[in-house]
C-alpha cells in the first residue's frame, strides 16, 4: 500500500512538471482551488441560512451544522470520479452540497416540505440521492461505517472500479462495528476510503478524554490498513491525501483510512450551548485557521482579485436565498403521506 501511495505521489509530481509554480497551491491549480473555494463558501452560506431558519422555528428536530469543516468534504470530493459513492453521519448538509445535490431540495427537506429530497419526511439527518450517489446521512452514531463497507463490497462484487467514501467522526471511531468493518474491508481489500472527521469534540467530549489513541489514522494498523493524518483546515492538503487514498483503492490496494483533523465552530447541534470549550478557542481557530480564508489567501497569491471574490459571494448568497425562499413557499406533505414508504413485516 505504501508503494502504491508513493507511486501515486510520483505520478502527481510528473503531471505538475512544466506548470507555472505560481499557478499551483498545494497540488491544486488555480482553477481547482477556485472551484474548491466556491464549494466551501456555498456550504458555509447554506449552513448559516439553515441556522437562521432553525432559530425562526422553520426547521424542526435535530440540526447539526458543518460550519468550519467545509474543507474536508470539498477536498475529498474533488478527488472522486463519476460513480464513486458517499455515505456519512447526521452532520450531512455539506456532503450533500459537495456531491452536487440541489440546495433547494436540501433546504426544502430541512423545513419538512414535500419538495425535499425525502419528501419532507426525513429532515436534516435523512436525505439520499441515487442520482448523485449519496447514500445518506444516518442518525445512529457509526451506523454508516458498516453500510459504507457494504457499498464497497457491492463494487468489489460487481468488479467495477468505483470507490465508496465513508465519513464518520472521532466520536464513533472506537466503536466495535467500526473495527468489524475495518476487518472485513481489509480481508477482502474492499475499495473503501474511511474518513474520520476529527473535529475534536464528539457530542461535547474532547477526543483526548474519549480516546486512548491520539493518532486515529493508525486505528486500522492491526488489519494492515494504510492511514494518514491530514490538516482538515487546508483544502489542498485534503485533496492531495484523498487522491492517494482513492488511487490506492481503485488499484485494488484498499481500504484506506484518513484522519482529517478539523474543527466545527458551532455546537454539536443547534441545541448545544457548547460550554465544554472557550469562546477564545473558537475565535482563535476562526481568525487563524479558517479553511475558506486560507483558500482565499492562496488564491490572492495566485492573482485572483477582490472583484472575483465578491462576484462568487454575491452569486452564492443569491442561490442560498433562492433555496430558502423555495423551501418556505413549498407545500408541506399531504397527511396521507404518513402511510407511504413504510415497510411492515408480518
Amino acid at each position: 500500500m505504501a508503494q502504491a501511495a508513493a507511486q501515486t505521489a510520483t505520478e502527481a509530481k510528473k503531471r505538475g512538471k512544466g506548470r507555472d509554480a505560481a499557478q499551483m497551491a498545494g497540488g491544486m491549480d488555480r482553477a481547482a482551488l477556485l472551484r474548491a473555494y466556491h464549494d466551501m463558501l456555498l456550504i458555509r452560506r447554506f449552513e448559516e441560512k439553515a441556522g437562521q431558519l432553525y432559530g425562526m422555528g422553520l426547521i424542526g428536530g435535530f440540526c447539526h451544522l458543518y460550519i468550519g469543516q467545509e474543507a474536508v468534504v470539498v477536498g475529498v470530493q474533488s478527488a472522486l470520479g463519476q460513480g464513486d459513492e458517499v455515505i456519512t453521519s447526521y452532520r450531512d448538509h455539506g456532503h450533500m452540497l459537495a456531491t452536487g445535490m440541489d440546495p433547494k431540495g436540501v433546504m426544502a427537506e430541512l423545513t419538512g416540505r414535500a419538495t425535499g429530497y425525502s419528501h419532507g419526511k426525513g429532515g436534516s439527518m435523512h436525505m439520499f440521492s441515487k442520482e448523485k450517489n449519496f447514500f445518506g446521512g444516518h442518525g445512529i452514531v457509526g451506523a454508516q461505517v458498516s453500510l459504507g463497507a457494504g457499498l464497497a463490497f457491492s463494487n468489489w462484487y460487481r468488479g467495477n472500479d468505483r470507490v465508496a467514501v465513508t465519513y464518520f467522526g472521532e466520536g464513533a471511531s472506537n466503536q466495535g462495528q467500526v473495527f468489524e468493518s475495518f476487518n472485513l474491508a481489509a480481508l477482502m481489500k474492499l475499495p473503501c476510503v474511511f474518513v474520520i472527521e476529527n473535529n475534536k469534540y464528539g457530542m461535547g467530549t474532547s477526543v483526548e478524554r474519549a480516546s486512548a489513541s491520539h493518532d486515529l489514522s493508525k486505528n486500522g494498523a492491526p488489519w494492515g490498513i494504510a492511514g494518514a493524518q491530514v490538516d482538515g483546515m487546508d483544502v489542498a492538503a485534503v485533496h492531495a491525501a484523498a487522491e492517494i487514498a482513492v488511487a490506492a483503492c481503485r488499484a485494488g490496494n484498499g481500504p484506506y483510512l484518513l484522519e482529517v483533523k478539523t474543527y466545527r465552530y458551532r455546537g454539536h447541534s443547534m441545541s448545544d450551548p457548547g460550554k465544554y470549550r472557550t469562546r477564545e478557542e473558537i475565535q482563535k481557530m476562526r481568525s487563524e485557521r479558517d479553511c475558506i480564508e486560507g483558500a482565499r489567501h492562496k488564491l490572492e497569491s495566485l492573482g485572483v482579485e477582490e472583484a472575483e471574490f465578491k462576484r462568487i459571494d454575491d452569486a452564492i448568497k443569491l442561490r442560498v436565498q433562492e433555496a430558502a425562499d423555495f423551501a418556505q413557499s413549498s407545500p408541506e406533505p399531504d397527511a396521507a403521506a404518513l402511510w407511504t414508504d413504510i415497510l411492515v413485516e408480518g
